[in-house]
Formats: C-alpha cells, structure tokens, sequence
C-alpha cells in the first residue's frame, strides 16, 4: 500500500525521503502488537527520551516538520500538510502516538505520513530503504516521549 499515491505532496515526500540518510541502519523490526488504534508496549521496553525526541523532530533530515508545524520558534519553514504538533499529547495517549510514527497508514490508508517502522508491502521504496525502517525503534520511541509533552 503506498502511502500518498498519485498526490503531489506524496510525490514531495518520498522526493525528500530519497535523500535521507538511513537513521536506523539495517536493524532488525522489534515485535510489536497493534491494538485499535495503538500500540501499548514500547518498541524498545523503556521509555524514550524527550530531549532527543525533540531534536529527531526538528532535523531536517527525519522530514516531521517538512508536513508539520508545531511550538519549535526556532524553525523557519515548518509544514502545514499535517496537524500542527502542538498540544499532541493532549491528543492521543503515548500508545496512539507510538501507531502514527511506526505506521500511519493502519489509520488511514490514504495518509501521505510515512510508515516508520514499517517494511513490508511498501510501494515505490528507494533501493537504500528496502528491507530498512526509516527511524530505530529507540528514535521511535524518543519521539513519542517528546510528543507526549506537547498539551495545550
């Protein structure tokens, strides 16, 4: 299923995508189970870390806020395809969080998001990607700590 099919932001995406370094190298997918719309258990078995969160989400190279825009002042261009990130953790729970970043698409088929920690039956993935997630699980897990801080 690929995420953004046929739609211009789709195609900006997976543009940006193709130029990312691969963060989580060849690490292998933790287990995991998804229960309605979330996954309870963290990936990694502990918490993450906001601090590094926060970072991960602000880099350019992790693509969060080239669709999103949230309470990071310091950033000049930020996204408006996606929700504004402020207030997140007001939103969904850590386990709602954590389904969005590991693979929005279980949601919304339709999403342009795309599956971090996901490999299996992508489309259109680039040959440095294939059989790699986007993000670690401990990124995975870092960003959703910082998320959680984010209510309104």
């Amino acid at each position: 299923m690929a995420s953004g099919t046929g739609s211009i932001a789709g195609g900006c995406l997976a543009a940006a995508l193709l130029a990312l370094p691969c963060a989580a190298g060849a690490e292998e997918l933790r287990p995991y189970t998804v229960s309605g719309d979330a996954i309870a258990e963290s990936l990694t078995g502990v918490p993450g870390d906001a601090t590094r969160g926060r970072k991960l989400i602000v880099e350019r190279t992790n693509t969060c806020i080239l669709c999103h825009s949230g309470p990071f002042p310091e950033e000049k261009f930020q996204g408006d395809l996606a929700p504004n990130l402020a207030g997140a953790g007001s939103r969904w729970s850590v386990a709602q969080l954590r389904l969005r970043l590991v693979d929005a698409s279980r949601l919304n088929p339709e999403t342009i998001m795309p599956s971090y920690y996901r490999i299996d039956g992508l489309d259109r993935v680039a040959p440095n990607w294939r059989g790699k997630p986007i993000l670690s699980a401990e990124q995975i897990e870092d960003i959703v700590a910082y998320l959680a801080t984010l209510r309104e």
